[in-house]
């Protein structure tokens, strides 16, 4: 890193350790994380910190299924016990809530398969979702915990209650991440600004003020921005590295207990949060016309939940959001260093799982960046989504 930067001073440019693109929750964990190792680090975000999908509604962590244990599968269960430890940590030194509880999950059972299927899981559960100190169930009940949540007409079967599931508040995490870096003497944010094209040879970003800034090492952590930042870098792909995937989100304001688990049937979900407010999400569309736009599959979906959790019926809308989700072609997040360029790391196409694996992700891409091993699984490695999208 330091080769680059030195070069970047020389020719009178203002030169960083690692330049960081991207205000979401990838950026900011794969930032500070790499000021803390005491890295200088430049972030940049082209409009504002959480504009992307970072900065939706949801805050569902869910984990994958105990069933058919694998590398994914036990990253991401790593990931989630540990999410629980660094919010606690970043909440001390900032005095900002994250609005973090593992709260748990509840899936209606509607069919007697349904419950079946689940029996299994409890026991592959029992199994693979422990760490030395700790288990995590994934019951199968015969009725809701609370009366109404969910409906009693949606689990004829009974329900299963995951113990591993949390959520937490997106916008509030961003909020206690970026006051973090604020207290970083080695790390400046800038926003209203983004790269607009890379030199990695000469290790410099030209950004879309005019300026340019030297880096020894880059972070592409822009969201669906990412692939168009990654494209002119090749190499040659018979397909896009990635696409953004459209959801529509909302908030229901209602009195509901926030210790409540999220609910989770048929691509529903249902969290409440602790500031009195409900999150209902959310839609996952390929094709569309307007990508920040709220429509009737929002009001499908809106109805749906109320059908679920009857304390919904009458709760009002406060707020609807849509944004653009990264969604890499490999269907994993793409994360780890451009096999072409030894000074460039991604960190994007989280897609559905970005809040729960981003502090993971980052502290692997930087100890890569720090000549160490990248330990992700094989299918999240850029190498991997390259070989999917067809290398020309």
């Amino acid at each position: 890193m330091a080769e680059a930067d030195n070069r970047g001073k020389a020719a009178g440019q203002p030169g960083v350790d690692l330049l960081v693109a991207g205000g979401g929750v990838m950026g900011l964990w794969t930032a500070l994380f790499a000021a803390r190792a005491g890295l200088s680090v430049q972030l940049v975000e082209k409009r504002r910190i959480g504009a992307g999908a970072s900065g939706g509604l949801l805050g569902a962590l869910m984990p994958h299924l105990p069933d058919r244990w694998n590398a994914k599968k036990a990253f991401q269960f790593d990931a989630l016990v540990s999410l629980e430890g660094e919010i606690a940590a970043l909440e001390a030194e900032t005095g900002l809530s994250a609005g973090y509880r593992r709260s748990g999950r509840l899936i209606p059972l509607a069919k007697p398969h349904n419950r079946d299927i689940a029996l299994g899981h409890a026991e592959d559960a029992r199994a693979v979702w422990r760490t030395p100190g700790r288990a995590f169930a994934f019951e199968v009940l015969d009725a809701a915990p609370a009366d109404g949540w969910p409906a009693g007409r949606a689990m004829a079967c009974g329900l299963v209650h995951d113990h591993l599931a949390a959520r937490l508040a997106p916008r509030g995490l961003l909020a206690a991440l970026g006051a973090a870096l604020a207290r970083l003497p080695n790390v400046v944010v800038r926003e209203g600004v983004g790269i607009e094209s890379l030199d990695t040879a000469a290790g410099t970003a030209r950004l879309d003020d005019g300026t340019a800034v030297a880096f020894g090492h880059c972070v592409l952590a822009a969201g669906v921005e990412t692939f168009g930042l990654l494209a002119p870098l090749g190499p040659p792909l018979a397909k896009p590295a990635g696409v953004g995937v459209k959801g529509q989100a909302a908030f229901l304001k209602a009195a509901v207990d926030p210790s409540l688990p999220v609910i989770f049937a048929d691509g529903l979900y249902i969290v409440p949060h602790d500031n009195g407010l409900v999150a209902i999400g959310s839609t996952s569309e390929n094709s569309f016309s307007d990508p920040h736009g709220t429509d009737g599959l929002l009001d499908a979906l809106i109805e749906k939940a109320r059908h679920m959790a009857p304390a919904l019926a009458d709760a009002p809308v406060a707020e609807r959001w849509a944004g653009l989700r990264p969604k890499a072609i490999g269907r994993e997040p793409m994360v780890g260093r451009h096999p072409d360029h030894a000074n460039v790391s991604l960190m994007t196409g989280g897609f559905k799982v970005s809040f729960g694996l981003a502090h993971a992700l980052a502290r692997e891409v930087l100890h890569e960046i720090k000549g160490g091993t990248l330990g992700v699984p094989p299918s999240f490695t850029v190498p991997a989504h390259f070989d999917e999208a067809g290398r020309i």
